[in-house]
């Protein structure tokens, strides 16, 4: 007998009773970087290899350890995206989009891969929404990008379910002097070290300070603190992201082992967290990257942006009870039909109030049926209104109108007056 085919382990199928609060997270971040001026990018899913062993760096987990790489036809190494951010950049130097100085505010959406141990929250096929601004060098975008975050949280009703949390990792060369100390303090006190932070001593120090390990904690207390190591310039940015987050009342905690786990951030970091989703607690993450487009052979160019994982905030919306209940209803109307006759009117009019009503929801009965049956599927339905087309319906030219939701009366309504009837009913529900 053959193996029954299924998903692989990690990418999972997003079925339609979980769509709606998708979208609805998706068009409420969409309408409002909308406002703040962002405009959509659309990226390939995959990209030449190098591409991320130049951008996220070598040694880092993501490269080592999580990427989906292979060979195509061609002899090529191609992997499939594990972040959006590198990929943003080779797209706005592959078509010249930040030359002269052009600023650019851009957003994207869409799945990333990462072999990753699959749990809740965290998956090998995962979905993110991001941001990258470019060509702006001012601590004054980095604070837009964490107020449009913490607009939308208020948005979704999130607000007291999120933390902000903040930090600073400077120029490459501040982060280098303190590297050195974090490794010459580390390697005295080796044999503390949990196993993964060990083999990150020789490829990613930083990463050692958001170990989870306890033992590795303890160790760290005395660590040298990598604001200790800040350039002017770097402390001066930072201080003005403060007072700007400051200004607008947004509340956040300084944390000085926030050092995310790619190599290309410097400068501002910061993390959006929550307390609702066990283990898996960032929800929305992000910092600058001014060296990075230099990385991939462009000019200097300053950069900052972010991402959110989609399925950690529909988890999080729909731990709290805050997805819209309206959006498990997939109709405002439903249209019973009794007779060949009735059901060719009921095409016709269904037609004729989707023009006239913009946004109704409306179904159909399809399948013929007693009219038991009929009703019985539009109460499944979640519809506001069942319309009840028949024979004595069609010569009087009216249309049954029976609340579902309540105990009213049905009505007979005038076919040309029953979309105004329908649209003044749904406003007042």
């Amino acid at each position: 007998m053959s193996k029954t085919l299924q998903a692989i382990r990690g990418m999972n199928d997003i079925l339609p009773e979980q769509t709606p609060a998708w979208r609805y997270l998706e068009n409420t971040v969409a309408d409002l970087l909308d406002s703040y001026g962002y405009k959509e990018i659309r990226l390939p899913i995959l990209e030449f290899t190098e591409l991320f062993a130049r951008g996220i760096g070598e040694g880092t987990d993501v490269v080592d350890k999580e990427m989906y790489t292979f060979l195509d036809r061609n002899e090529e190494s191609l992997t499939m995206r594990p972040e959006g951010t590198a990929g943003c950049v080779r797209a706005v130097l592959e078509h010249g989009l930040t030359g002269g100085g052009q600023v650019q505010k851009l957003w994207y959406a869409g799945p990333m891969f990462r072999y990753e141990k699959p749990q809740k929250g965290r998956y090998r096929q995962f979905h993110q929404m991001g941001v990258e601004v470019f060509n702006l060098p001012g601590p004054d975008i980095d604070a837009e990008l964490i107020v449009l975050t913490w607009r939308l949280w208020k948005k979704l009703g999130l607000a007291d379910a999120v933390t902000l949390q903040l930090n600073s990792l400077g120029s490459s060369e501040a982060r280098a002097r303190y590297r050195d100390a974090l490794v010459a303090y580390l390697k005295d006190r080796y044999d503390l070290l949990d196993e993964d932070s060990q083999r990150r001593l020789t490829t990613n120090p930083l990463r050692i300070l958001d170990s989870k390990d306890g033992g590795t904690q303890a160790v760290l207390v005395d660590a040298p603190t990598l604001h200790d190591y800040l350039d002017e310039e770097s402390l001066a940015h930072f201080e003005g992201l403060k007072a700007r987050l400051d200004a607008v009342g947004i509340r956040y905690e300084i944390n000085q082992k926030l050092v995310r786990g790619l190599d290309y951030y410097s400068r501002t970091v910061f993390e959006w967290v929550t307390d609702k989703l066990g283990s898996q607690g960032t929800v929305c993450a992000g910092g600058r990257y001014d060296g990075l487009v230099t990385q991939f052979g462009g000019k200097p160019t300053p950069g900052v942006g972010y991402a959110m994982g989609v399925e950690r905030l529909v988890l999080l919306l729909e731990t709290l009870g805050l997805v819209p209940d309206e959006l498990n209803s997939p109709a405002d109307v439903y249209i019973c039909a009794f007779g060949e006759a009735a059901e060719l009117a009921a095409l016709g009019l269904s037609e004729q109030l989707r023009d006239a009503v913009p946004g109704l929801r409306l179904l159909v009965n399809a399948g013929a049926g007693s009219f038991k049956s009929q009703f019985k599927k539009a109460d499944k339905s979640g519809a506001q209104y069942a319309l009840i087309l028949g024979d004595d319906e069609l010569a009087k030219r009216v249309v049954g109108c029976k609340p579902l939701r309540d105990d009213s009366e049905q009505q007979d309504i005038a076919w040309d007056a029953l979309a105004e009837h329908l649209a003044a009913c749904l406003k007042r529900a």
